[in-house]
Formats: structure tokens, C-alpha cells, sequence
């Protein structure tokens, strides 16, 4: 599921396959993985978890914190799009105010 102006990080991995002119499925092979989980990634169904991260990280000599901080920024993106935080009023506020109050 895709959302506007979020970016999947299977994007990004679309992006390098196809640099390298790697398909899915040897992608898919070459980091252990069945090419189910690849094709998923690619196409947004399917989030990157740390051991996909750790796989990516290897096959294509990164930080598996790349792949991580990726699926983060996406993830926070699709929150702040969908979650109604406006009633929640801050831990630190609601102290400061009833310590103001009790004087």
C-alpha cells in the first residue's frame, strides 16, 4: 500500500537492481531469500525488517542502516499521514501547567 508523497524503500531497491542490471530473482538468490520477499519489497507490500537489511546491507556493501533508515522515514511518513495526534497533549506540558496551577 502506497501512500502520496511517501517513498517505499522497495523503490530504492528497484532503483539499484536496475543500475546494476540485476533482476529480482538473482537478487532474490544471492542474499538467501525467496523471490516472493524481493518482488513484495519492490512493490511496496512489504516493509524491510533487520534481517532483510542485514541481507541487503552484504549483497550490495552498505550499512544494513540504510536499508533500516529507509523503511523508518517511510514508515513515520505513513503515520504522520494517517494518526490524529492533536488530542494528546504532551507528558511535559500537563506537568508544567498543574505545577504552575498548585502554585
Amino acid at each position: 500500500m502506497t501512500h502520496p508523497n511517501t517513498i517505499h524503500p522497495g523503490e530504492h531497491l528497484a532503483e539499484f537492481l536496475e543500475e546494476l542490471n540485476v533482476t529480482p530473482y538473482r537478487l532474490a538468490k544471492t542474499i538467501g531469500v525467496h523471490q516472493v520477499r524481493v518482488s513484495e519489497i519492490i512493490h511496496g507490500r512489504r516493509s524491510i525488517t533487520a534481517d532483510t537489511a542485514l541481507r541487503l546491507g552484504r549483497a550490495f556493501d552498505m550499512t544494513p542502516e540504510y536499508w533500516l533508515n529507509l523503511q523508518r522515514m517511510h514508515d513515520l511518513d505513513i503515520a504522520r499521514q494517517t494518526t490524529d495526534i492533536g488530542a494528546i497533549t504532551p507528558l511535559i506540558a500537563a506537568t508544567t501547567e498543574a505545577e504552575i496551577r498548585a502554585g
